[in-house]
């Protein structure tokens, strides 16, 4: 009860902290704007009144910077999710979307449909990064079974999958697309927000709550799950349905993240242990902090990207690399001698 009455305090007051962290990130940048004046902006955009800032100052907030935060924030919160869901399933504190091979493949998808021409825009993406995305993880699951299963066999087929599609995207590249198109997506498969849209903002932002409330939906049933399958069965649930459910839904929500961010690494690892520790492992109090968690996280570590080598850009997918490669460590060292 207690852990439950903090989760509720931590994410009410997450969400002011993630409005005030947007507003203020918004304001980073070469064009000089104030938090008065992105308030402003957004007033006016939403036909609550006008405004007097220049049309450049607007078209910077609207178009520019606050569609990338928010996406930011829907990429963080949507990944931390997938992170604990993918945990709990597999009784691994070490799955994430990342490690697992999910991103991997959903970005051989992605990749395929814009190099090779055979879809266009946000949704074509998706979709070519969701098949991507249930191909490289029934690789890996099949993979980890015919070894023997075990939560190492698990990682290590995960490894092997990131490889392998990480190998496929490289020769789409390599083989179809010219120069700039190279640039482009190399740039873009280290994770980046520079290109962030609206469109992409709608299509991310409507997946995400979709996915959030499903897997919010299974937070009693991913707490059975913590004792295994045949106890998940004997409390009266459905293990085959709910599991997958589940792994469709993430992999859904992880190839419309990748479709429209690239691959961002290592957040799902990070922040559903972050959120263990504040509101232990009840998942209707850990899902929706490690949502909170996340997204306040991505906006910060998206704005460092953009500002700690201007006026070159860092991929923000380098910088939570940084972060998430000594917290996996640590994951490691910890779980020393475990099977």
């Amino acid at each position: 009860m207690v852990r439950q009455v903090r989760a509720a305090w931590l994410v009410g007051g997450a969400l002011p902290v993630l409005v005030v962290s947007i507003a203020f990130v918004i304001t980073i940048g070469p064009a000089d704007i104030s938090v008065a004046e992105v308030a402003e902006v957004v007033r006016a955009k939403l036909g609550l009144g006008t405004t007097g800032v220049s049309r450049i100052t607007q078209g910077i907030v609207w178009e520019l910077r606050l569609p990338r935060a928010l996406l930011a924030a829907i990429c963080g919160a949507g990944l931390g999710v997938c992170g604990a869901v993918l945990q709990s399933m597999l009784r691994n504190p070490l799955a994430d979307p990342f490690l697992l091979g999910i991103s991997a493949g959903a970005s051989t998808g992605a990749v395929a449909i814009a190099v090779l021409g055979v879809g266009a825009g946000t949704i074509g993406l998706a979709a070519g990064a969701f098949g991507g995305a249930m191909v490289a993880f029934a690789l890996v699951m099949g993979l980890s079974a015919l070894a023997g299963g075990g939560t190492s066999r698990v990682i290590l087929a995960g490894v092997a999958g990131s490889q392998l599609f990480s190998a496929l995207t490289s020769y789409i590249v390599m083989t179809s697309a010219d120069a700039q198109q190279t640039q482009g997506v190399l740039f873009w498969l280290l994770g980046s927000l520079a290109g962030a849209r609206w469109d992409d903002v709608a299509l991310a932002g409507i997946v995400c709550a979709v996915g959030l409330l499903l897997c919010q939906s299974q937070a009693g049933s991913l707490d059975a799950f913590a004792f295994g399958r045949d106890s998940a069965a004997s409390l009266g649930i459905s293990v085959a349905r709910v599991r997958g459910l589940l792994l469709v839904g993430t992999a859904l929500l992880t190839a419309t993240l990748v479709a429209t961010s690239g691959a961002i690494g290592f957040v799902g690892l990070v922040l559903p242990q972050a959120a263990r520790f504040l509101v232990g492992t009840r998942h209707r109090a850990l899902l929706p902090t490690t949502a909170m968690l996340g997204a306040v996280l991505l906006v910060w570590v998206d704005a460092l990207a953009g500002t700690v080598a201007a006026p070159q850009e860092v991929p923000v997918g380098v910088v939570t690399a940084l972060v998430g490669v000594p917290a996996f460590a640590f994951l490691l060292i910890r779980r020393r001698g475990m099977p």
